[in-house]
């Protein structure tokens, strides 16, 4: 950690004891190989696999009465090539600023994650945190989803990376282990409050060894230039829940996504648990059925994880997983991770096989 001070060189010693700003980061990669991808087999680098590649600043500044300034700035970026992720700039993943408080809650401004992110995967309600990460995410045989703005149609389909630009959020403080969260993202559309605009809301309860939470997301996006018709709306809901039981930690998850523009619909239900068998080596497994309606050509899909993780020390590991999926007869399967127009396989099935390492500073 770095204090203002430090920082600039003339801070005082009194704001500096009160003020601090940290750099933080994750670094993934590793060799996966694909069993059908396209219909080849393949054997590639991958990074930003077990954990996004991030760098990042989040800083504080208490100005009394029990309220502090805070900010967020987070870079997400593609280790093997160093360059920028598809579409995305400096701290796309995260820029926001605003006021905490404990009797308050927290008021922040800036492109912040959503609470399907915040509340259903980021409080490790998602069995996918823990195996294989982004190979366990929302994708499937959903291709005709066709979610704009999106690589594949089914790319991240519930929303466990999603993020609101523009956006105002609100946190509640705590009651009882109780707390509800809601924000708006503006369009910024001169004329038209609503187009492209977003939102999204949150319940969560956590007691002791026990989490549940509750999230709900709509943004739109306005229709394609030259295209006459209405803005494209996508829903997600999903409940989440987390139990610790001694060193294992069971989650359980529903999601669901609806394209408005065309009336298709997705849901998932999954389950997983994550066993630190010592304090240096964790297992953990994951099983997760998804299923489309008609419009996906009613496509459903078994996905199944494991995932081995041995820990060097607190910030670095070593790991080993598999992801495999098996689509319903005539459907291409499609493993979260692969994009381009030959990332979904030939056929019903899937595996991806992985070693990597991963670390934190």
């Amino acid at each position: 950690m770095m204090t203002a001070a430090a920082l600039s060189g003339a801070v005082s010693l009194h704001a500096a004891a009160q003020s601090s700003v940290t750099l933080f980061g994750t670094i993934d990669t590793g060799i996966s190989y694909v069993s059908n991808h396209g219909g080849h087999s393949a054997w590639q680098t991958d990074d930003g696999i077990n954990g996004p590649n991030l760098w990042g600043m989040t800083g504080k500044e208490d100005i009394g009465g029990g309220t502090k300034v805070v900010f967020n700035l987070v870079n997400q970026f593609a280790l093997n090539s160093g360059g920028f992720m598809p579409g995305q700039s400096l701290f796309s993943r995260n820029a926001y600023v605003g006021l905490t408080n404990l009797d308050y809650g927290s008021l922040t401004l800036g492109n912040q994650y959503d609470f399907m992110s915040d509340v259903l995967y980021s409080s490790k309600d998602d069995p996918a945190i823990y195996t294989s990460h982004l190979y366990g995410q929302g994708a499937g045989p959903f291709q005709k989803l066709a979610l704009p703005s999106n690589p594949t149609g089914d790319f991240d389909w519930y929303r466990a990376a999603g993020r609101i630009a523009n956006s105002v959020k609100y946190v509640t403080p705590v009651f009882g282990g109780l707390s509800a969260g809601a924000m708006y993202g503006f369009g910024n559309v001169a004329g038209s409050m609503g187009t492209g605009d977003g939102m999204s809301f949150a319940l969560s309860y956590a007691r002791g060894n026990f989490g549940a939470d509750a999230a709900y997301t709509f943004v739109k996006y306005p229709a394609t230039a030259g295209v006459i018709g209405p803005q494209t709306g996508v829903r997600n809901w999903g409940v989440g829940t987390r139990y610790q039981a001694g060193p294992v930690l069971m989650s359980a998850l529903f999601v669901t996504v609806r394209n408005t523009a065309n009336g298709a619909d997705v849901y998932q239900g999954s389950v997983g648990a994550n066993w630190m068998v010592r304090p240096d080596l964790g297992l953990d497994a994951s099983y997760a059925y998804m299923k489309g309606n008609e419009v996906v050509t009613n496509n459903h899909a078994h996905q199944f994880g494991l995932t081995a993780e041995y820990f060097l020390s607190k910030r670095t590991s070593v790991y080993a997983l598999t992801v495999y999926q098996r689509a319903s007869s005539g459907a291409d399967a499609l493993i979260m991770g692969f994009t381009g127009s030959t990332a979904a396989s030939s056929g019903q099935n899937q595996l991806v096989a992985r070693v990597g390492v991963k670390t934190k500073f």
